[in-house]
This record gives structure tokens, sequence and C-alpha cells, in this order.
């Protein structure tokens, strides 16, 4: 059975997909379905949703479109979530296989550097960063990634434990392939499933720990944001509750589609559930 039928028999995975095309969908053409800046003032300040078909989700305080803000803050969070997961993807991969596969005192060596980072909260590290680099979209991303690598590289750690003893790997050891062709061409391939879903689920939390951080002000400024709409409006959370209520939606639909993905391609690529399932 093909993993996209596999895939297909997780109803809640294909509706996560849905959602998160579309998400994906508003999120490119932000600059075509609104051309104007999301900042500039467009209506009436605090106009309700659903009161003028021009502006179905209501404005903010200054007058402007709380849709508009919607579309333009998927951009920042996909794009964090995107970026920052595949550099801890990146770094994670490579402590992770190094001490893997080597282990001894490479091993030891790389995992107490792990530990040290797994010792301190990861939010907490993901604000000192962000603040003392500045807040703009590449200290956020590059914090998001710093603190979110150290699970990769211990799951990476166990696979390459687990896959450097068998059959083919001392083949091509006795054949004379180099340790970095090995971890390239023959571990790393095998231990690709379990990276990819760790690396969905990872995209859903560094949308979240983004939108935490522009809650609390550290976000990129000259950048629309969930986060920072969320934060804007705390303040009128009873009498204006459409300035908080739809971008956290949009957190919460966009987290749990990406949470659904996740575990659609557990269910396709492990081959523990295929062997059940078939």
């Amino acid at each position: 059975m093909s993993f996209f039928r596999r895939y297909a028999q997780n109803i809640g995975a294909l509706i996560g997909l849905a959602i998160l095309a579309v998400v994906v969908f508003v999120a490119l053409a932000a600059p075509i379905l609104y051309p104007g800046s999301p900042w500039q003032g467009v209506a009436e300040p605090l106009l309700p949703p659903f009161e003028d078909p021009a502006y179905p989700l209501g404005t903010d305080l200054l007058g402007r479109d709380i849709a508009a803000g919607i579309a333009y803050g998927a951009r920042v969070s996909l794009l964090i979530g995107i970026i920052s997961t595949a550099v801890a993807v990146v770094i994670g991969v490579a402590i992770g296989a190094l001490a893997g596969f080597y282990g001894g005192r490479v091993d030891d060596m790389l995992m107490r550097f792990t530990e040290f980072f797994q010792t301190i909260p990861a939010f907490a590290m993901a604000v000192v960063l962000v603040a003392i680099f500045s807040p703009n979209i590449t200290s956020i991303t590059l914090a998001i990634a710093v603190v979110s690598w150290p699970p990769v590289a211990r799951l990476v750690r166990g696979e390459f434990l687990s896959l450097r003893s068998r059959e083919f790997v001392q083949a091509a050891v006795v054949v004379g392939q180099t340790g970095p062709r090995i971890m390239a061409t023959q571990i790393l391939p095998n231990a690709i499933s379990p990276i990819i879903v760790t690396a969905s689920l990872m995209v859903a939390t560094a949308i979240l720990t983004e939108s935490s951080l522009s809650f609390l002000g550290l976000g990129d400024r000259n950048m629309m944001s969930w986060g920072f709409m969320i934060g804007a409006a705390r303040t009128m959370l009873r009498e204006a509750w459409w300035l908080s209520v739809f971008p956290g939606l949009a957190i919460l639909i966009t987290v749990l589609a990406i949470n659904l993905i996740g575990e659609g391609l557990n269910d396709a690529m492990n081959p523990h559930l295929r062997g059940r399932k078939g």
C-alpha cells in the first residue's frame, strides 16, 4: 500500500491537510486579497464583525481590517514556523548523527551539550535571545531554532544507535565507505520517517512560540502577526472581543491542522502501525 493511500485512511489528517492548504493559500494571496498595508486604517474604528460586508471580521482600535491582519499574520507564522524548524532539524540531525554513529567520547560530549540546552526552559531562552539581539524576524527565527533542536538530536541519536549495528551498515564498512558517507547514504534514509513526523509537529510549536513572543511585544514591529494582534487587544477583551478571538482562532486552527497532519504522517510512516494495519 502506497504512502498516500495509508495517509488517506486517516480522515483527521486529510481534514488537517485541507485546513493547512487554505491557510497557505490565504498567506500567499494576502497581497492580492488585501493590496494595502495591514497597518493602515481603512474604516471606522472598532467596527463589529459581520456589520460591514467589506470588513467581515470588523476593525480594531485604529480602524485596521482584522481580516487583512490575519491574512498577513499567516505569512509571518508559516514563514517563521517552517524556517526555524528547518534550521533546528539540520542542527539536531547533525549533532544526533555524530553522537549516535561514533559513540564514546563524541557521544558523551555532544549529549552533555544537548542536555545543557534542555535544562533551560525553552521559552525563557527564546525570550532572552530575542531581547538581546532586538526583535526582528531573523532573530525570532534563529531563537526558536536554537531552543527547538535538542529533541531532534536525541531522536536521531537513538535511531543511529539502533541502526549502526545493522547488517547493511556493517557491509558498507567492509567495502570501505567513509563514516560521513555511511551516515548520509545508509543510516539517515532509514531514520528519516520519525524525523519528518517530529519536524511537522515542531512547526506547530514554533508558531505558538512566535505568537507568544509577539504577544509579549517581542515580535517584528514591521510585520503583522497573530500574537501581536492578540497582545494589542488584550485590554479590550470585553469591549471588542473580536480583536482577540479571531487571531486566536487562526492560531488554534493552524496548530490543530498541523498536529493532525503530523498524526497522519506518523500513521503512514510508522512501520509498526503499518504492519498492524496491513
